[in-house]
């Protein structure tokens, strides 16, 4: 343990811990889980070992646990079952004890709805009928594949199952919803002008191929109560291809994001691989910093928090060394972002918000991949 991670252990407790509120949801923290697949759900029903995973990290002081991703509702929307769907009766009900466990242990949750679009391989689980579908039917990496673009009634049929999706949540007894509109799946393949190639008005210039996600975001407000949270996250890099970018300058971006908000989000998740870079040439914000700069809305910020390392090597059986929040507690300071969300620290050690929390950052632990395998 560095001297400079004990240095920082009394400011991390009293930053950390400080409130804030995302439209109708007060949080109790700064601290929140960031979303990670997991694959521990058979049958996409998450049982009583999901319940405790995420009951563990609410009871030891996350402030808002944002689940792994979770498929909506539509035949094409994911490629494995045992990812978690947030549709049907059983898959509900396992959703509901989860819900439920994280209140009951002090915590706030808003589960990932998730399309993964041209990622899927026609022929996988949980629907193997179901053909790949996307924009422009091109992969991230710029290949045809198997799949095709979407119709009229694709687009109408996944708005929906996002809205239904929502509406579930909020009936079952979460406290908001998250979009996932990041890395290369379905929603991003419109943002992206590497996989969004159409020539209707939901492709050509940022503010048309954003029109899909406003069309999603704006049903599922419509679908929720009006002070119910609707979080959209979003990325410039894509899982195939770390080095891509939706927006070059701040202008680029504010007029991506500024549709989105219109719609309806009430905060952003800039996903980053590494939180501390500078977004854009001239400025030290990140990619977080800047959207709340450009929208307004509060932000959450992620990537590589607490360590030292690249997560997508963390992932592929890499370990990783412990870092300073310093640089992460001076950002909060100055109201660059409002949440932190932490993944491979908290799949380490579930109590790694407790020991933050309680400047007890001598007890954490360096990341080891084995914490993949289990789910502690």
């Amino acid at each position: 343990m560095t001297a400079t991670i004990e240095r920082s252990a009394s400011r991390a407790a009293e930053i950390l811990s400080r409130p804030v509120a995302i439209n109708g949801l007060t949080v109790p923290n700064r601290i929140a889980m960031a979303p990670m697949t997991r694959m521990f759900s058979p049958g996409g029903v998450p049982g009583e070992d999901v319940v405790s995973y995420y009951a563990r990290r609410a009871a030891a002081g996350v402030g808002l646990i944002v689940t792994e991703g979770t498929y909506v509702g539509h035949d094409s929307a994911g490629q494995s079952d045992r990812v978690p769907r947030f549709h049907g009766s059983e898959q509900l009900a396992g959703w509901a004890k989860v819900a439920d466990e994280v209140h009951a242990a002090g915590g706030t949750i808003v589960p990932q709805l998730w399309h993964i679009g041209m990622v899927r391989k026609q022929g996988e689980p949980p629907f193997a009928d179901a053909p790949a579908v996307g924009p422009s039917g091109l992969r991230v990496d710029g290949t045809e594949g198997t799949g095709r673009a979407m119709t009229r009634q694709d687009l109408d049929d996944v708005v929906g199952a996002f809205a239904e999706a929502a509406a579930a949540a909020e009936r079952i007894g979460f406290d908001g919803v998250e979009l996932h509109g990041a890395h290369g799946y379905l929603i991003d393949q419109f943002l992206w002008s590497g996989t969004n190639r159409r020539t209707d008005e939901y492709g050509g210039d940022p503010v048309a191929r954003t029109r899909f996600a406003a069309e999603i975001v704006a049903a599922v407000r419509a679908a929720v109560p009006a002070d119910f949270p609707v979080i959209f996250r979003y990325s410039q890099w894509k899982q195939e291809a770390y080095d891509a970018r939706l927006a070059e300058t701040p202008q680029e971006l504010e007029a991506i994001l500024a549709p989105l908000a219109a719609a309806g989000v009430d905060a952003f998740h800039a996903s980053t691989r590494r939180y501390w870079l500078p977004e854009f040439d001239g400025s030290d914000l990140n990619l977080a910093g800047w959207t709340k700069k450009l929208t307004g809305r509060p932000t959450l910020t992620v990537g590589s928090v607490g360590l030292n390392g690249d997560f997508i090597k963390a992932f592929q059986g890499e370990g990783a060394e412990l870092g300073s929040l310093d640089n992460l507690l001076d950002r909060l300071e100055r109201d660059e972002f409002d949440l932190v969300a932490v993944g491979r620290a908290l799949l380490q050690d579930p109590l790694w918000a407790q020991k933050v929390l309680a400047g007890r950052v001598t007890e954490l632990a360096p990341y080891d991949p084995a914490s993949l395998r289990s789910l502690s």
